[in-house]
């Protein structure tokens, strides 16, 4: 009787014991299989290529290359497909119904007649071909091609036989010389040369998958950039290569870090731009900096017009898709955000980490694009981004309707026949305002790339737009 408790206590140790042992059991076994997942998971991430098919510069289709990158080459191809959020996304659409005061804002030029919203990267040299602008009566040149299509073995083909040596080693030289000989062409020449809308090549080394600037334009343009006074703490590589003295041509491929290459490779194409003198070079007017009133001071200095407006006679700019400068001067591009980090966030495949190819809207992928950094609710995040849109449209629109406004005092005002001297002011108020309007209603993300400098510029353009309507009414 005495003994009972001893062994009910003995009982319990063993038990206690029996159970230790099957709990260290149990961890060790889980350990055991969470190692096993790591090493798996390890040599999975170092089989990322599958080098099935021979790649090299030649190689423009990007299924060839899809082969070796099936991940990143699935994602590129769902680019064809038509996605839309409250103020942007794929869905193309006639600009000039939606919105009728640009063809009046456009009057004489070829984007009063065209004026669509373009699709995809799938669609980039498809929807060049259909546009009304590159067809008869109007004549757009070869220089087009840089930004539409996998167009390098052919400027390199054009410039070994524009007198460029040939060999590997003189391929920038190729390049440059090729470029040239194409942008002189007409369009219908040039688009003979290439079949394939932009993709891998034109943003990788096939060898080694680097990211590399590929496009003649924009070297030269950043080249020039590089070369002013204009302030690039977006760009720290060049704010380096300043420091360093200087020395050579500024190199993006050498001397930008990979962030730096993952916003340089998207500002290639994603570019205001004109086509200068004769041979109608392709070139990007950043001699004096990224700013409206910078690249204006540029068209000014070099007396370059795009066309005489049809309804006043005024000498005019247009504006085509300036994201790159636009990024450059929000919080994102100061905060060393790139446009890849939005617009292709990174993606996991088991422990295969890689950038989709599906190059859209951050508002349609809400939680890679934006979450990573944004700890908020995805509803919170759409409701800040459409507010800064919705304001922006507003504002966009009352500039338009000022802009029209001008035009029309500017008509009414040679109407009851005031000299045109008397009307040189006004005229010259609406090159600056519609210079304005259009670089903001041109740029792709509805304002909010850049809110404040937006807002900015379309102030602006209404004030200038407000100042020529007043000296057309009272100009005798």
């Amino acid at each position: 009787m005495n003994d009972s408790p001893l062994r009910s206590t003995r009982g319990v140790a063993v038990w206690a014991y029996v159970l230790l042992i099957a709990v260290v059991a149990a961890a060790t076994f889980g350990v055991l299989l969470l190692y096993q997942n790591i090493v798996t998971r390890k040599a999975e991430a170092t089989q990322n290529v599958f080098r099935v098919a021979a790649i090299d510069e030649s190689t423009i289709d990007p299924a060839i290359w899809g082969k070796n990158y099936p991940r990143q080459y699935d994602s590129y191809r769902r680019t064809s497909e038509m996605e839309r959020t409250k103020h942007g996304g794929s869905e193309t659409f006639q600009k000039l119904d939606a919105d009728p005061r640009w063809r009046t804002i456009f009057a004489g030029y070829a984007f009063s007649v065209d004026y669509r919203k373009y699709r995809g990267h799938a669609y980039m040299l498809s929807d060049q071909d259909q546009t009304a602008r590159v067809k008869a009566p109007f004549k757009q040149p070869g220089s087009c091609l840089q930004c539409h299509a996998s167009i390098i073995p052919a400027y390199i083909d054009q410039g070994i036989k524009a007198g460029a040596p040939a060999g590997s080693e003189h391929r920038e030289e190729q390049i440059q010389k090729g470029f040239e000989a194409v942008c002189a062409m007409p369009y219908a020449e040039a688009r003979k040369l290439v079949s394939h809308p932009v993709a891998c090549i034109d943003c990788h080394e096939p060898a080694t998958m680097n990211l590399r600037v590929s496009r003649p334009g924009f070297l030269n343009g950043i080249r020039a950039l590089a070369r002013s006074d204009y302030p690039t703490p977006h760009l720290p590589s060049i704010e380096r290569w300043r420091k360093d003295g200087r020395a050579g041509e500024y190199d993006p491929d050498a001397l930008a870090t990979r962030q730096e290459m993952r916003s340089l490779v998207c500002g290639q194409c994603h570019v205001e731009y004109y086509f200068k003198g004769s041979g109608k070079l392709l070139t990007y007017p950043w001699s004096n900096g990224l700013r409206v009133e910078q690249i204006e001071a540029y068209y000014d200095a070099a007396q370059f017009t795009d066309w005489k407006h049809k309804e006043t006679g005024a000498s005019v700019l247009k504006a085509q898709h300036p994201e790159f400068e636009t990024w450059s001067q929000g919080i994102h591009a100061r905060s060393g955000v790139a446009c890849a980090d939005c617009h292709m966030p990174y993606v996991r495949e088991g422990a295969i980490k890689v950038s989709s190819h599906h190059v859209r809207s951050p508002l349609l992928n809400i939680a890679q694009s934006c979450q990573t950094c944004h700890r908020v609710p995805e509803a919170e995040l759409k409701s800040r981004v459409e507010a800064i849109q919705d304001r922006h449209e507003a504002l966009l629109i009352r500039a338009e309707e000022a802009v029209v406004a001008l035009i029309g005092a500017i008509k009414d005002a040679a109407a009851r026949g005031v000299p045109d001297d008397k009307l040189a002011p006004a005229r010259d108020l609406q090159r600056k305002a519609q210079w304005r309007l259009d670089f903001v209603a041109a740029e792709n993300s509805t304002g909010f790339h850049a809110p404040q400098e937006s807002a900015r510029t379309l102030g602006e353009a209404i004030d200038y737009a407000r100042q020529g309507q007043l000296l057309a009414v009272t100009a005798r």
